[in-house]
């Protein structure tokens, strides 16, 4: 074999002495996904038994004149997979299909800090999306996440207790109210 080669034994023995840290236990690790293929990496994830979390946004598509809101990772290529290092062959996971590699420190996979992962599972609403909501106020610049005006910065100009809010978007010269869910609406 040549030098940088390991064999099955080096690996074993790296397992063996590596900082207990590294084996603690079921952890979170990120798993970089191949481009466009992180549904498909999770449902091979699950379909391998793996506990996988995929957290999603909406985006909002243009295609032949027409707007559709669908569902987007809020991590480009990336998701996040729970595993036991010492009990999980995870080897196997870069090779599954959609699945580029696992984010890596050394010869072992690097675990996401604790608590990262577990605060966007809490994070998540009835309909799957991530929902980091910050606190708005009126009068703050906001950037318009979906609908016909994605991407669209405005001034806040009404928040009400049914989750809708008013936005002041100025288009060609002028100021147009716009009313929209809440969850469409972020700090600018």
């Amino acid at each position: 074999m040549g030098r940088g080669m390991k064999t099955h034994k080096n690996i074993e023995f790296e397992l063996e002495n590596a900082p207990p840290q590294a084996l603690a236990g079921v952890r979170w690790y990120a798993v970089h996904s191949q481009p466009n293929r992180e549904f498909p990496a999770q449902h091979q994830l699950e379909n391998q038994g793996f506990e996988v979390f995929l957290p999603k946004r909406v985006k909002t598509v243009r295609h032949a004149r027409r707007l559709t809101n669908v569902p987007a990772p809020f991590f480009p290529r990336y998701l996040f997979l729970q595993l036991d290092l010492s009990h999980h062959r995870w080897r196997s996971i870069n090779g599954t299909f959609g699945v580029s590699n696992l984010v890596m420190q050394g010869d072992l996979p690097h675990p996401v800090p604790r608590g990262v992962v577990e605060a966007m599972i809490a994070s998540v609403d009835a309909s799957g999306l991530l929902c980091l909501t910050q606190r708005l106020t009126v009068g703050d610049r906001v950037r318009l996440a979906a609908g016909p005006f994605a991407d669209k910065l405005g001034i806040l100009d009404r928040l009400d207790d049914s989750g809708r809010v008013r936005v002041l978007l100025e288009i060609m010269g002028g100021t147009v109210p716009v009313r929209l869910e809440r969850r469409f609406v972020a700090a600018a």
